[in-house]
């Protein structure tokens, strides 16, 4: 439940951006920092989130994350100024950011054997969301009020909090892992500089101005001297196979192109709508809503056939289902259709690809390190979204200098088609779990090898 509570905040807030920024007289670059500020903590929170649960047990991390969220959506609320408001959510994020790493560890823990399937059902639930956060969005604030939209779903976490002390098991401490501080801060610092640097590019700062180079350069030095400490301390932060080890190198430029295309079509799609084709906000929201139920209408199906499949064949599928998707959105209707029409059969055809990957990709690498499956789907989450912003802040920049923006972000959909295809060659590299697939699978996965 607090999966699907944070899913719903993550899209229905972008419902109620113009009447925040009415409300509480705010330029449109500080209300579209409700929604970027929460993206960058969340990108941080992540991998360290996973990395905390792993060491002193997921059950203590939820608890914590999800007593967080229920304060800060309640002060979000109450917010008297878009500068309050801007750090509650960001301080939200935290909170937020910690529900797919903590969860995962849960139920992998929960479920033992039956791992796969479980947990390609939970990580759908973020797509349920999808579908009713916009909806939810709109009659909230069209019946109430911008403040309601951060409280209205405190309901299902408060309950989910509470189901979480009572039923979740109790996790110990694990000894002779000490929590590496310094490389936590220096993983945060990295992440926070360069995400900045690249949304400030969405924002139209020039690239040789100090709001770019500053964060730009700051980012570097941390990743330098992250990558020093990772390697001479002898519990680091983030161990180093979890970054370039076998299996994990591949799934993790796979994760940075998928969250390219993913997650960057949820922020771009309804502004391509609006901006080339002239569509009120109703419709353009609501294709993120039919993608959504596109992939919620065949993510059952993948995953329960995932012993059949294993992990490379959906995900290249999907892929290519996801590719073509984004090729239709880029040209124009075809004759006699309606721009509604062909944008919604569009989105629905990306979000079925989407449906196929993602229970594999979700489940892709946990088995390679089945002691640290949260800090893993931390990490997994981390670089979804990383190529998710860097994919939505280049596209935007360019788009804003454009004279025809729509035609613009076409061709945007037109590359991130090319993103996604790039992607298929490498799922041949993708480790499959003998314990999912059977001995013939891990067979001819060993030979392929």
């Amino acid at each position: 439940m607090s999966l699907a509570s944070a899913s719903i905040d993550a899209t229905i807030v972008a419902t109620a951006l113009s009447q925040i920024q009415e409300d509480l007289d705010a330029p449109i670059t500080w209300g579209a920092w409700t929604i970027t500020g929460y993206n960058l903590a969340q990108v941080v929170v992540m991998p360290i989130a996973g990395k905390i649960a792993d060491i002193y047990g997921p059950r203590r991390v939820f608890i914590g994350a999800a007593s967080l969220y229920i304060v800060m959506a309640i002060l979000c609320g109450l917010a008297p100024t878009i500068y309050t408001l801007v750090a509650l959510r960001t301080i939200q994020a935290v909170g937020g950011g910690a529900f797919m790493p903590t969860g995962t560890a849960i139920v992998a823990a929960t479920f033992g054997a039956g791992r796969a399937k479980a947990l390609g059902l939970f990580t759908s639930i973020f797509s349920i969301g999808s579908v009713l956060g916009p909806v939810i969005g709109g009659v909230v604030v069209h019946l109430w009020s911008w403040r309601a939209i951060f409280i209205c779903n405190l309901p299902l976490m408060i309950a989910s909090l509470i189901l979480g002390i009572i039923f979740l098991p109790k996790t110990t401490t694990r000894t002779g892992q000490p929590l590496d501080v310094i490389g936590a801060l220096q993983l945060a610092t990295m992440l926070l500089c360069g995400m900045l640097a690249i949304t400030m590019v969405g924002n139209g700062v020039e690239l040789l101005s100090v709001g770019f180079l500053a964060p730009l350069v700051t980012a570097a030095l941390a990743a330098l001297w992250f990558a020093r400490h990772t390697r001479n301390f002898p519990h680091p932060f983030v161990p180093p196979r979890l970054l370039a080890g076998r299996g994990f190198a591949t799934m993790n430029l796979v994760n940075v192109l998928f969250g390219a295309f993913a997650i960057g079509t949820t922020a771009l799609l309804p502004l391509y709508a609006q901006d080339r084709y002239g569509l009120g906000a109703l419709e353009s929201g609501s294709l993120l809503s039919l993608r959504a139920i596109g992939m919620v209408s065949v993510t059952g199906i993948a995953v329960l056939l995932l012993h059949r499949t294993g992990y490379r064949r959906p995900i290249a599928a999907g892929i290519i289902i996801v590719a073509a998707g984004l090729c239709l959105i880029a040209v124009y209707p075809a004759a006699g259709v309606t721009p509604y029409l062909w944008l919604s059969i569009a989105a629905g055809i990306t979000g079925i690809g989407m449906g196929v990957a993602m229970p594999a990709a979700n489940n892709a690498t946990l088995h390679l390190a089945p002691d640290q499956i949260a800090a893993v789907s931390g990490l997994r989450g981390m670089f979804r979204q990383i190529g998710g912003i860097a994919a939505i802040s280049v596209a935007t920049a360019v788009a804003a200098q454009s004279a025809d923006p729509g035609r613009t972000l076409a061709v945007a959909f037109a590359a991130l088609a090319v993103a996604a295809l790039c992607v298929v060659p490498l799922t041949r590299r993708v480790p499959e779990d003998p314990a999912v697939v059977g001995v013939e699978l891990a067979v001819e996965s060993a030979r392929t090898r």
